[in-house]
């Protein structure tokens, strides 16, 4: 049975992500970039006795990402949802990070995002469906978080440019932002974030959203 393939299964939303899928009874992709991480979301995941694989890839390595995706794909058939989960979450001010820094940032918060899609959408535009999840935050860019404020704009940006490309084949490509920072037991807890991507996937396409906004106390369009 094809299921989902969560690529920054870290603690907190991707973790949150993939066992909110795996209860629906989904085979689960866990792709992070170390070892131990995959332990912990995988030991999470496999309580809802569904197949889970742990797959090591860094999200700016375009290589091992695609042949995360691949290996994911081999184990389980080809996903019905793809969630883009990895990012890099820093405060730095205009002009505070160098050039390279910036260029790491949007690497992993945009061109990895990019990588997956390019690898997964056009299969799931030739078979009419599939859904391609990113995580997205900062609704309004802040001077004091300028590189993720950059990256998650750029999020937004590659959504529409996807949904343009793939929308009308039937792949449904989406963003859910976050405006706040993520911890269990408030209104940001990761379970909660998690819902929205679940809604998402199973959205009939006459409803689909492109962005889902969790402000911790309304969820807006």
């Amino acid at each position: 049975m094809p299921g989902v393939v969560v690529i920054g299964a870290g603690p907190g939303i991707g973790r949150s992500v993939a066992r909110r899928f795996a209860r629906e009874g989904m085979p689960v992709a866990l792709v992070a970039r170390t070892a131990g991480t995959l332990t912990a979301a995988a030991e999470a995941v496999s309580s809802h006795g569904v197949p889970v694989i742990s797959l090591i890839a860094d999200s700016v390595d375009e290589a091992a990402l695609r042949a995360a995706l691949d290996a994911a794909a081999d184990e389980f058939g080809f996903p019905d949802v793809v969630v883009y989960n990895a990012a890099i979450i820093q405060p730095d001010a205009p002009g505070q990070l160098p050039a390279r820094a910036q260029l790491d940032a949007w690497a992993v918060n945009v061109v990895g995002a990019l990588t997956a899609a390019a690898h997964i959408a056009p299969e799931m535009a030739r078979r009419g469906g599939g859904s391609f999840i990113i995580t997205g935050g900062m609704p309004e860019p802040k001077p004091r978080y300028v590189s993720l404020s950059l990256g998650k704009a750029g999020v937004r940006t590659l959504v529409a440019l996807l949904d343009q490309e793939y929308g009308s084949s039937g792949v449904h490509v989406a963003s859910v932002t976050v405006d706040g920072p993520v911890a269990p037991g408030t209104a940001f807890d990761p379970d909660r974030i998690a819902e929205h991507y679940w809604r998402l996937h199973t959205q009939p396409r006459h409803e689909w959203q492109q962005e889902v906004v969790h402000s911790g106390l309304t969820t807006r369009i």
